[in-house]
């Protein structure tokens, strides 16, 4: 009996679900019925004469297909996509004799029609030369899960918020574009937008209005792309743009295009219109990049170079020896900062600073050294800036204020001062660093000054205020470096709780001589004194300029007329004392 014949000849039927239920006893399932409702069919195929019987249930399952279509596996593979072979290969694959297969293939009666996806499951059964004679099996609609299947790599595959590409698969696109442009010696422009101040709308409005300008964006550009331009979503505000057959001088013409396109009009959202403008940064490939990882370090560097000169500005990167040089000491500094710390090769020098009017030492400021292969030592202004560029200063810092920590408790005597970096006092690690050796060395804290620089910007100061606190509670003081040069402000000083402001020697080396140093030194120094907070002259030159600092009320002096720094330990007998070490 075939497969057929073995679902026809049961002739339960199915209770109607309409039904109020019943507690009378169960009856054999109805298995023709179940089919139906599942939209399911069965079928017997001949492998010999290539015939198939249906069931009658095989219209549903092949909408709109004639019976004629499905009557050989000859007849119903020129319907199936994408493998006409997959039915046929299959059984050939099942093992012969009660071998089961499970395919799945797509068919539709014409070019135009939707694609209907089936499920196929078979058992083959041997002739008597061992080979498949006869299939007997089951196919259902598979539609609905093939939708989801395809849905999840289409998410897979793009961004949820713009339907681009997502980053994985533009770097895919750009690397082909880049192994086609070498087979075929084409060109192409690889061009990263990214939006400006985007963060600005998410805190005025909320991520939701942003999603609303980075899909509103992508529109626009998509719809200036030509046909075979790849756009992805490179990160939260960029987009990346692969053009193909693309010189430089069309590279700049689409530029435009863009910027335009994305400020000529305002995004409409739904917490109100939105103004947006975009910055471009674009490398030509082959010519000035040739892997994925130099395109997008190249426009990368580009967009930073547009976004610094004004925002909505385009830059196509070009070689520059200077900045080329730049990276190369930037690596090497890099390593040998790093190395410089594991190996213990970090160390310091002491700057004394004395009192203004008897020129006596009031404390020491502890300048960081890096002593090299060849002996010679870096000095801080070869270091710190690096350092604070490439995320390596809290490390730098973590080591000066063990050795400053371990010189105090050393000296009883002594005073020493530190500079730490703004992105020093935010990490954790460093807080937890400076607690415990302070309890460990009882005393040591309130002959500590730390120096908070200006180099960088101050971007939260209630949390600096945090750190400020802590510190004093330890019972140490808190100054500003460079006061003048960097951002901080009297309104900040005020509130951060400083008791020294250090004013930066730019504008008190020249004070004998300039008018106008001098009256922005005196007004700082008038200033910081109604504040109650102390103040320190960086770089004093000559002693004409440390008496007028004297008598315009400044608190203490460094620099080269006092002494400049050195490994030298002026507090321990027999070394050279502070004033002696002018010059």
């Amino acid at each position: 009996m075939t497969a057929a014949d073995k679902f026809a000849s049961a002739d339960q039927r199915l209770p109607n679900r309409d039904a109020p239920a019943s507690n009378g006893p169960l009856t054999q399932p109805n298995a023709a019925a179940i089919l139906e409702r599942l939209g399911h069919a069965t079928f017997v195929w001949d492998v010999f004469t290539d015939r198939i019987i249906w069931d009658a249930h095989a219209g549903p399952v092949f909408p709109g297909i004639p019976a004629e279509a499905l009557i050989s596996g000859a007849a119903l593979a020129k319907l199936i996509e994408p493998t006409q072979t997959i039915r046929s290969t299959a059984v050939a694959g099942s093992g012969g004799a009660g071998g089961f297969y499970q395919i799945e293939y797509a068919v539709r009666i014409s070019a135009s029609a939707p694609l209907q996806w089936i499920e196929e499951t078979g058992c083959c059964f041997a002739g008597p030369d061992g080979k498949p004679s006869r299939v007997e099996g089951l196919v259902r609609i598979n539609n609905e899960r093939h939708a989801r299947d395809e849905q999840l790599l289409r998410l897979a595959q793009h961004d949820p918020v713009t339907g681009e590409l997502n980053r994985t698969n533009l770097l895919a696109s750009l690397a082909e574009a880049i192994e086609e442009a070498g087979r075929f010696r084409t060109s192409f422009a690889f061009m990263l937008i990214g939006i400006d101040h985007l963060a600005r709308v998410n805190d005025s409005f909320g991520f939701d209005v942003a999603d609303e300008v980075i899909r509103d964006i992508a529109l626009r550009i998509r719809a200036r792309l030509r046909g075979g331009d790849v756009l992805g979503r490179f990160s939260g505000n960029k987009f990346g743009l692969i053009l193909k057959n693309c010189s430089v001088e069309a590279m700049n013409v689409a530029a435009d295009r863009f910027l335009l396109g994305i400020r000529e009009e305002v995004v409409p959202t739904k917490s109100g219109p939105v103004s947006a403008t975009a910055s471009i940064g674009a490398v030509n490939v082959p010519r000035y990049a040739r892997t994925v990882d130099e395109v997008i370090n190249r426009a990368h560097e580009a967009l930073d170079m547009a976004k610094s000169r004004r925002t909505g500005s385009f830059v196509s990167w070009r070689p520059n020896v200077e900045r080329e040089a730049q990276r190369r000491v930037n690596i090497r500094v890099t390593d040998e900062i790093v190395t410089a710390l594991n190996e213990r090769r970090l160390m310091t020098a002491y700057e004394p600073v004395v009192h203004a009017t008897s020129l006596k030492p009031a404390f020491y400021e502890c300048l960081v050294r890096m002593k090299q292969d060849d002996g010679q030592f870096l000095l801080a202004p070869d270091i710190v800036p690096v350092a604070e560029k490439l995320g390596l200063i809290r490390l730098v810092d973590h080591r000066v204020l063990e050795l400053a920590i371990a010189e105090l408790a050393a000296s009883p005597n002594v005073h020493l001062s530190l500079n730490i970096s703004p992105d020093t006092t935010m990490d954790p690690d460093w807080w937890s660093s400076i607690e415990s050796l302070m309890r460990a060395h009882p005393g040591v804290a309130e002959r500590l000054i730390v120096e908070i620089t200006e180099t960088v910007a101050i971007q939260d100061v209630d949390d600096v205020r945090g750190f400020v606190t802590r510190l004093k509670n330890f019972g140490s003081r808190i100054a500003i470096d460079d006061f003048g040069a960097g951002y901080t402000s009297f309104r900040n000083l005020r509130k951060l709780g400083v008791d020294i402001v250090k004013i930066d020697g730019a504008f008190v080396q020249n004070i004998a001589q300039s008018a106008d140093d001098r009256a922005f030194v005196q007004t700082l120094i008038d200033l910081a004194r109604r504040l109650n907070i102390q103040t320190v002259a960086e770089w004093v030159q000559d002693e004409h300029a440390a008496m007028l600092l004297r008598d315009w009320g400044c608190d203490y002096i460094q620099g080269r007329f006092i002494g400049l720094a050195s490994a030298e330990r002026p507090w321990i007998e027999n070394a050279p004392s502070a004033v002696s070490a002018r010059g």
